[in-house]
């Protein structure tokens, strides 16, 4: 089986990065899937969790403080919980230059140095929710990732951001064959939420993947830098993630979304009733 090349995205602070983490420890730890996350966000967390809040050396760092020729597997790719193996991109310096441009030079990078290996079974690539920029779209852009899921919940700005990203996809999905797995609702306990959400996938033309109940144990395992699954694999929220993982598996249904025009998504979300 080939790897399977997968791209969350979503908006800042939508909980992106730990619904990522969250998921493919229990894909590793659940069902002894071997996995690969690159974190492409310049802040470089998308990893923490699986590492244990151990401060991860960027690629784009390695880049500055040792030059190319001196950037290995070993140095950048950290090994943590249940095997899963993680990579930061990084950024540049606060303030100079495109964090995008971050992206494609360590993806690209770590293609060339072989780490995306062929015993994986998945590779996960945590995006910026910013599709405008080319850095943040190079992975649909260019096939580097062949399913995207996106992370939203029945918030405005939540479902406008997925909206656009619907749309980067749109755009890509011929060159590169990109295609969208479903929209994994991170809830917020907002009034109407499942519902909303129900319709706002279905407008898009996919699926909610899976609804993501509000859990203060998601913060307890952060607090203990870790994922829900390795701080109690028993509890509530650590089967949701195992059933998001299971479903992210399973799943077969890969379509090119049909996003709204803002008017069309103003007026549903309207629809619902401004909550108070």
């Amino acid at each position: 089986m080939a790897t399977r090349k997968i791209a969350f995205y979503g908006k800042g602070g939508i909980g992106k990065s730990t619904t990522q983490q969250n998921t493919a420890a229990a894909m590793s730890h659940v069902y002894d899937k071997k996995v690969f996350i690159h974190g492409c966000d310049p802040k470089a967390d998308s990893t923490r969790l699986i590492l244990g809040g151990k401060p991860q050396d960027t690629v784009m760092d390695m880049l500055r403080d040792e030059g190319e020729e001196n950037v290995t597997i070993e140095k950048v790719v950290k090994t943590g919980y249940s095997g899963i193996r993680c990579v930061e991109s990084g950024g540049p310096e606060p303030g100079v230059g495109c964090a995008g441009r971050g992206v494609i030079t360590a993806i690209n990078m770590m293609e060339e140095l072989g780490a995306y290996s062929p015993d994986l079974d998945f590779t996960f690539f945590d995006v910026l929710g910013d599709v405008v920029c080319g850095g943040f779209a190079m992975p649909m852009r260019e096939g580097k990732a062949q399913e995207i899921y996106i992370v939203a919940s029945g918030e405005m700005m939540a479902m406008y951001a997925a909206n656009n990203i619907a749309r980067g996809l749109l755009k890509y999905a011929d060159q590169s064959g990109v295609r969208l797995g479903g929209i994994i609702c991170n809830s917020r306990k907002v009034d109407g939420e499942l519902d909303l959400m129900q319709e706002f996938t279905s407008r898009l033309g996919t699926k909610m993947i899976h609804f993501v109940p509000r859990d203060n144990m998601v913060q307890k395992a952060e607090f203990n830098k870790k994922s829900v699954i390795e701080y109690d694999a028993e509890c509530n929220q650590a089967h949701e993630y195992s059933e998001l993982a299971r479903k992210i598996i399973e799943n077969k249904d890969f379509v090119i979304p049909t996003p709204m025009s803002m008017d069309q998504l103003e007026q549903m979300v309207v629809s619902y009733g401004i909550p108070d």
